[in-house]
């Protein structure tokens, strides 16, 4: 690793006085100030590798990242031998979105400077978000060794969880709560392992950290869900419902659930799509397999089963469809339902063409992939316009499970799950969309009932796969045995086979009943 003084070799006292200036500005989070001192620097010296990485560090943070990766690349051939323009070259990279070379620069980084912790952790995250989770482990176990990255032992962890190595999860996720007792993350991702690990032990220091005022924000809303797990395992039910209670009241102050603004969002969406548009031509999209749902529906179980095909690519929660409907509001400066209803067939090609180009690198073991993004059953018309040979499997559970489920998981950006009224009130609009889709659509969208499915999986099976015009296979059937990282909640679950005791909402007996009549469903019997 190059000392301070080896980066300023070659710079006049007044140039290294003022690349101090820079740095310290930037530490300081003084973004224009190093900003303004770096172009002075540019123009008074020949290039200089340590002012370019300055300045590439500084597009970077401007998200001008085309710009970072041209000043960077320069500042690595002045001085290739550099860890940090590798890693901040990496970062750029990724900023463009070629991952291959960033990559490739992270690894460079890990090779010139062992001891850097945050490239190791940069580097496991990077190959977690190509899918490369089994070579992420020893990266992420290396970050942790140097004991110098706060996020590495808690992203190793979840990183051995969709693994299903759940006993060396709980070890690493032991480690930051003894370091660290009021780390709330890490005793909710130990209350999701399998088997429940919190003991009686866990649940009295939970309690008295709850009891004191020392703990705040997220880690005192996390703590509360963890606790209500741990109760509801020890068959505390009403215990482990005020904890959850108390948990979704501190959440719901920062994040507030707007219902009727969401409603007349939804609207208009199926207002646009009262009729389907003209389809993209030529057609395209038979690869695609979106997998679509309320959240705790059995969406992770539908595409584990997929996933066990030989031609399906499991991918997990995509961000891209929703990146390339954003790219295309702020291209044009109009809402989606605005462009949406004027879009002609080849408009809609050019954008399922982004998609699929974004997609590309899930194409690249096996023909076909899944998309399992919960929130785009929402936009159903604008995927089949796009991509009109896609096939879309919209997941669905009674209606009083999938919204309790919902209300015992700590979500975040679901502000919807804090109030049993609002969850109500957002799966009717769920049920809505669905049946709107459903008959818009009925030759591409599947509607895939979680009772269904586990009543009679050799049939559910047999007609989830000729839907998606894959022949039968019988691994499809023994999903839990495939092997792949599962990120969701249910990691542990699809590594099992089919269970019908999954039901909880009874459990709770009458305290759900506010949720009942929300449902307009007749209250617990015996109540």
């Amino acid at each position: 690793m190059l000392t301070p003084q080896q980066r300023l070799a070659g710079l006049s006292p007044k140039l290294q006085e003022r690349v101090r200036a820079i740095e310290l500005a930037l530490r300081q989070q003084r973004l224009a100030d190093a900003e303004r001192d770096v172009i002075a620097a540019l123009a008074s010296a020949p290039p200089h590798a340590q002012i370019l990485l300055l300045s590439g560090v500084i597009q970077r943070r401007r998200g001008q990242f085309q710009a970072a990766v041209d000043t960077l690349a320069q500042a690595l051939t002045l001085r290739p031998e550099d860890a940090v323009i590798c890693h901040e070259l990496g970062g750029a990279y990724e900023g463009v979105r070629d991952y291959k070379r960033a990559r490739a620069m992270l690894q460079r980084a890990c090779e010139l400077d062992p001891q850097l912790a945050t490239c190791w952790f940069n580097l496991g995250r990077r190959l977690i978000a190509d899918g490369e989770t089994q070579a992420a482990i020893p990266v992420l176990q290396r970050a942790v060794e140097l004991k110098q990255h706060i996020n590495a032992r808690t992203m190793l962890a979840d990183t051995l969880r969709t693994q299903g190595r759940f006993a060396e999860a709980a070890a690493q996720l032991r480690a930051i709560v003894e370091e660290n007792p009021r780390a709330g993350s890490a005793w909710w991702n130990l209350a999701m392992l399998k088997p429940m690990p919190l003991t009686a032990t866990d649940r009295a220091t939970m309690q008295k950290l709850l009891a004191g005022a020392e703990v705040t924000g997220h880690d005192r809303v996390a703590i509360n869900f963890a606790l209500a797990m741990a109760r509801e395992h020890a068959g505390d039910f009403s215990g482990a419902f005020a904890a959850m209670r108390t948990g979704h009241a501190l959440a719901a102050r920062g994040e507030p659930y707007r219902a009727a603004e969401f409603n007349s969002h939804l609207q208009r969406i199926l207002d646009t799509f009262a009729t389907p548009p003209r389809a993209s031509e030529p057609a395209q999209g038979d690869p695609a397999i979106f997998i679509t749902s309320m959240p705790r529906s059995g969406s992770t179980l539908t595409e584990q089963i997929l996933a066990s095909h030989s031609q399906v690519e499991g991918t997990s929660e995509l961000h891209d469809l929703g990146q390339v409907i954003m790219d295309e509001c702020d291209r044009l400066q109009q809402p989606f339902t605005d462009w949406a209803r004027t879009h002609t067939p080849e408009q809609w090609h050019a954008l399922g063409s982004k998609y699929l180009t974004r997609t590309r690198r899930w194409r690249e073991r096996r023909p076909r992939f899944t998309d399992k993004m919960p929130a785009n059953w929402m936009y159903v018309g604008a995927i089949l316009a796009m991509l009109p040979d896609a096939r879309v499997v919209i997941c669905r559970r009674d209606p009083l499970e999938t919204c309790f489920a919902c209300y015992r998981y700590m979500f975040t950006q679901h502000a919807y799950t804090h109030d049993l009224a609002d969850l109500a009130s957002h799966w009717r609009e769920f049920d809505r969309a669905v049946r709107h889709w459903s008959a818009l659509y009925p030759d591409r969208v599947r509607v895939q009932v979680y009772e269904e499915l586990v009543a009679d999986p050799q049939t559910q099976i047999g007609e989830l796969l000729a839907f998606c015009g894959l022949p039968f296979e019988e691994a499809c059937l023994n999903f839990h045995a495939t092997e792949r990282r599962v990120t969701t909640p249910s990691a542990a679950q699809v590594r099992e086979p089919l269970r019908r005791d999954t039901a909880r909402a009874d459990k709770y007996g009458s305290l759900l009943d506010p949720l009942r009549a929300a449902l307009d469903m007749p209250p617990f019997p015996g109540a």
